[in-house]
């Protein structure tokens, strides 16, 4: 969390649905001032509603000396909000248009030196930044819901984006206890959601297939792999797996089964039937919690085991550079 020493930012934060709030909250809680804007109807009352429900565990985490939600206000007019902020995180809709538009826009009223970043899923920059006029300002910082919790953000530079740009991006993300992931190669969906996304596909057949349904496919992840995952990624895991030499016994002993036909990358067609099967099995896996239940209950875990990963990690071989 920031300390009274350091340099007070100002940021503003380009819509706020869930994505949205959800950096309000983080950059409230360790001490920026906070201008948000959104034109939909009812837009000011939901956000800071969502901040009120989620700031409990932000105090939990600690929050910064400065921390206040009175540093946050409400600006309809976007060209107004953006132009005395360091940096500009835009959250509107996930479609190409919309958010080239958007950014264009931003890019026209921002200040020189502000940084521009969208939370885009799966635009690729160079794509984004095509619009504007200062391209090298513009970067993709994904994060990941809810991102008052979640630490990692994936950033990544576009064709035209300044290393510069890249540098003063990870700089903002540390100071709201982030762990900024630089992606040196930009690619559709990033990585993390790739990663998450063949899990889904491969899910999806499962249950398509009769195999098992959604509630023994989340018992599998939760009480196996997803245990682990807690504390480390696909290859330490596989690398433990191989005993004593690690990961040279591991891919030696099972490597040739990579060529086996386990998994099918392609995802199956959303039939109807399969929809019901997916919408039906998620909501006997809720039981009788509503989803805002179920959120609380997310979130209570992660403050829990946020504080055990912390205490594991990081080890002397960092995952992020420049730690």
């Amino acid at each position: 969390m920031m300390t009274n020493t350091q340099k007070h930012k100002t940021v503003t934060i380009v819509g706020t649905g869930v994505i949205g709030v959800g950096w309000i909250t983080r950059f409230l809680a360790n001490g920026f001032d906070v201008i948000a804007t959104d034109m939909a109807e009812g837009a000011e009352e939901r956000m800071r509603a969502g901040v009120e429900q989620a700031w409990p565990y932000m105090k939990e985490r600690g929050l910064a000396d400065e921390a206040s939600t009175n540093r946050l206000s409400f600006e309809n007019n976007m060209q107004k909000a953006v132009k005395h902020a360091s940096l500009i995180q835009e959250n509107v809709p996930e479609r190409e248009d919309i958010k080239r538009e958007v950014l264009a826009e931003i890019d026209r009223h921002a200040p020189e030196d502000a940084i521009i970043a969208s939370s885009t899923s799966g635009i690729m920059p160079s794509t984004l930044q095509q619009d504007c006029n200062n391209p090298e300002r513009v970067i993709v910082a994904h994060p990941f819901h809810p991102v008052y919790l979640l630490p990692l953000v994936e950033i990544v530079g576009g064709e035209e984006t300044t290393q510069s740009t890249i540098d003063k991006a990870k700089t903002v993300y540390k100071q709201i206890d982030m762990k900024p992931l630089v992606i040196e190669k930009e690619i559709e969906g990033h990585v993390a959601d790739r990663l998450m996304e063949a899990l889904w596909r491969e899910a999806l057949h499962i249950v398509n297939d009769g195999i098992a349904t959604t509630e023994e496919v989340d018992a599998a992840i939760i009480y196996g792999a997803g245990l682990r995952w807690a504390q480390m990624g696909p290859f330490m895991t596989f690398h433990l797996a191989g005993g004593e030499q690690g990961m040279r016994h591991m891919l030696k002993q099972f490597g040739p089964a990579l060529e086996l036909p386990w998994t099918k990358l392609k995802a199956p067609e959303l039939t109807d039937e399969l929809k019901e099967k997916v919408i039906e099995g998620s909501e006997i896996g809720a039981g009788d919690l509503s989803v805002a239940e179920l959120d609380k209950q997310r979130n209570e875990f992660l403050v829990r085991l946020l504080d055990l990963v912390e205490e594991y990690w990081p080890k002397p071989q960092t995952i992020m550079k420049d730690e």
